[in-house]
């Protein structure tokens, strides 16, 4: 069983590239961060409403492995923790590798399932340039890999705050490979 930890906490009430770090969220059922403006059953990324607002929020909430942030630093970018976007940045897990499905278990009674890799945008330009080409690389078949972390719904709610455990449960076999949602 893999295990990491909640290295960080972040919302933004409203559309915000960048999320504020805090000292604990809440996670609601069903619906994502609470007093985040992405939370909602129904998709809350602006370019997603604009083109259908009726769509499922498999967006609830952003996670971002903190390894990447040391990459990124070796690559000249100086990443804060919130800066991108996250809500939840992660130590000591290969989020990037999870399959489709898995449980992310953190703290006492929270469980996200994660839906599929978030795809960057050019907002990250927008922060440093050069950043969005940062987060994207080629595996050695020429496949594109998305770095800038994965998304999830919420299974069940709770408090989040740093240092909380995460336990993955892997879905049954056979995986599937994570896709941008």
């Amino acid at each position: 069983m893999k295990k990491g930890v909640v290295k960080s906490v972040c919302k933004s009430e409203t559309h915000t590239f960048s999320k504020f770090n805090c000292d604990k969220i809440v996670l609601l059922k069903g619906l994502g961060v609470e007093g985040d403006a992405h939370k909602g059953k129904n998709v809350k990324h602006r370019s997603r409403v604009a083109k259908d607002p009726s769509q499922p929020n498999l967006r609830q909430v952003h996670l971002i492995h903190s390894e990447l942030f040391s990459e990124l630093k070796e690559k000249g970018f100086d990443i804060q923790d919130g800066e991108i976007g996250e809500n939840i940045t992660t130590q000591g897990i290969d989020l990037l590798s999870l399959p489709k499905g898995a449980l992310l278990k953190i703290g006492e009674t929270v469980k996200i399932e994660v839906t599929g890799l978030r795809n960057p945008c050019k907002q990250l330009d927008s922060l440093h340039k050069g950043l969005m080409k940062a987060v994207l690389d080629q595996d050695k078949d020429g496949n594109l890999i998305r770095k800038a972390g994965i998304m999830g719904i919420v299974l069940e709610g709770g408090e989040i705050t740093i240092e909380d455990n995460i336990v993955i449960e892997l879905p049954p076999k056979p995986y599937v490979k994570l896709e941008r949602v």
